[in-house]
């Protein structure tokens, strides 16, 4: 009987504890960073260079509308938005290596410049990071030369990640809407 009682006592105690311990009302509980792995690896910083392609013209484009501006005269297309699924390559040429596609959608925010709130997963197709995202959220002053929009996650080799991306326009064609835009993202992660 003793045996069994230790053998029981033994295989249920963890259990135990763990109940009590956890609050079956509470929705956030501690947790120790080896559980996720984070104590073996280190903190990397990355820096990413690639060519960001919105193609709103042709037959296939890679940027549509989906809400046009209610504004009639509006300067800014103030509360237009966009969905996207932009090509991402290693060079300004769209013929260029294709390292991932940014999906997501950009709308206009402003009634006195052109700026848009952005929100991208920069899809990785290419290496070892196949698979990944980098999530990017923020302003795009889209006639600043240079703007910068905070990375604010991931997946994947991204997950808990932060830095920053810089954004230069590579070119911009007033007749089609067309713009490629250079983006470098630096990144840390595990």
């Amino acid at each position: 009987m003793f045996a069994q009682f230790f053998t029981f006592s033994l295989l249920f105690t963890p259990f135990i504890i763990f109940v009590i311990a956890h609050d079956p009302d509470d929705f956030v509980r501690p947790l120790d960073r080896k559980m996720l792995g984070l104590d073996e690896r280190k903190e990397k910083l990355s820096h990413f260079r690639f060519y960001w392609h919105d193609i709103v013209s042709g037959r296939n484009p890679s940027s549509v509308k989906i809400v046009s501006s209610p504004l009639k005269n509006s300067t800014t297309s103030f509360g237009l938005v966009n969905m996207i699924e932009n090509p991402l390559t290693f060079g300004p040429q769209l013929s260029s290596k294709l390292v991932g596609k940014a999906q997501g959608f950009y709308a206009s925010t402003s009634q006195s410049e052109v700026d848009l709130v952005m929100v991208m997963n920069f899809a990785i197709m290419e290496g070892k990071y196949n698979g990944s995202t980098i999530t990017i959220l923020g302003r795009n002053p889209v006639f600043n030369k240079e703007r910068e929009m905070p990375v604010i996650g991931g997946s994947g080799l991204f997950r808990f990640a932060r830095g920053y991306a810089q954004l230069r326009t590579h070119s911009f064609s007033l007749k089609t809407k067309d713009a490629i835009v250079e983006y470098n993202i630096y990144v840390l992660h595990y």
